[in-house]
């Protein structure tokens, strides 16, 4: 298989981790419960897992130095980033790259890129300032006119005092004298501007030019009707998690962005409603929190595998 497969980093995120479990020893009869719950979850699982099995076996019939580095590094950080940037590129064409080339995968895939639960900040010289949030990844083009940043995944917050284009999967943004938040989606792009103006031109669409506290979303669909900026934007820069009357489920979806593995919420409790500000560094902590102020039960199956549902 060449080129990106067809599921998403975050799938091949959890691939992995499951790769590497099973790696680590038998897993217990909760564990492999929990895995299967993962696998037939969705068709993309399935798809991400049947990949990641043939890019393993494929690796241990190799000699190439990035084959032996993946292999013989069954703990570390950096063996885990060459298994899942192996399984998004595909196993033909990143194992033919890493015969040729010595130089590691992540620096080839972006400038620029922050690893899930973390933030990164990237000084751009002349006053402009990049932020990433979690599982974030960037390029950047600052010596090009006019300069250039490419949003590859995640979600990034730029302080433009110069002139800047964002380049997104649905659009281009130009910003100049402002302060704005983006991030991709799978189908679209979110826009929320807290400083200036940006100009956005979505992809086979028209140019138009979003307000100082205003957000939108455009994408395949069209392009959404400006609102105001939520209580929830930007938080992240601070390291905050910000609900005001959030549906539950989508609150977990926000946290499980800064967690690795699967954090599941049951549809008995998706429509509970949260408020509140929470630190984004102490995951664990917050689910605990949920525990305390709705009548929640948090079941973890593993540290990779963790479901809120309605307390007995």
């Amino acid at each position: 298989m060449n080129g990106s497969p067809d599921f998403s980093s975050q799938v091949a995120e959890q691939a992995v981790h499951w790769l590497m479990e099973m790696q680590q020893g038998p897993l217990t009869p909760r564990q492999q419960h929990a895995w299967q719950q993962w696998h037939d979850a969705h068709s993309e699982h399935q798809r991400a897992w049947e990949h990641i099995q043939r890019v393993n076996q494929r690796l241990r019939g190799l000699s190439s130095p990035l084959a032996h580095a993946t292999l013989n590094a069954p703990k570390s950080a950096g063996r885990r980033q060459a298994l899942k940037l192996l399984l998004i590129l595909g196993a033909g064409s990143a194992v033919t790259w890493g015969m040729r080339e010595h130089t590691p995968l992540p620096a080839l895939l972006a400038d620029y890129r922050s690893p899930i639960g973390q933030r990164r900040k990237v000084a751009l010289g002349d006053g402009n300032q990049l932020q990433l949030n979690t599982a974030s990844a960037v390029d950047v083009r600052v010596e090009s006119q006019p300069r250039l940043i490419r949003l590859l995944e995640g979600e990034m917050l730029l302080t433009a005092a110069k002139a800047f284009q964002v380049r997104t999967a649905q659009g281009l943004l130009r910003a100049q004298g402002a302060r704005l938040n983006v991030r991709q989606f799978s189908d679209h792009t979110q826009v929320a501007v807290f400083e200036g103006s940006v100009e956005l031109t979505p992809d086979g669409g028209s140019p138009l030019r979003l307000q100082s506290a205003q957000q939108l979303s455009f994408g395949a669909r069209g392009v959404g009707k400006p609102l105001p900026l939520d209580a929830n934007s930007g938080a992240w820069a601070e390291g905050m998690l910000v609900a005001a009357h959030m549906r539950l489920g989508d609150f977990l979806d926000e946290l499980g962005r800064y967690r690795r593995g699967q954090l599941h919420c049951d549809a008995k409790v998706a429509d509970l409603l949260i408020s509140g500000t929470y630190p984004l560094d102490d995951s664990e902590r917050i689910l605990d929190l949920l525990e305390i102020s709705l009548p929640v039960k948090v079941k973890r199956f593993t540290r990779y595998w963790v479901t809120v549902e309605a307390k007995v």
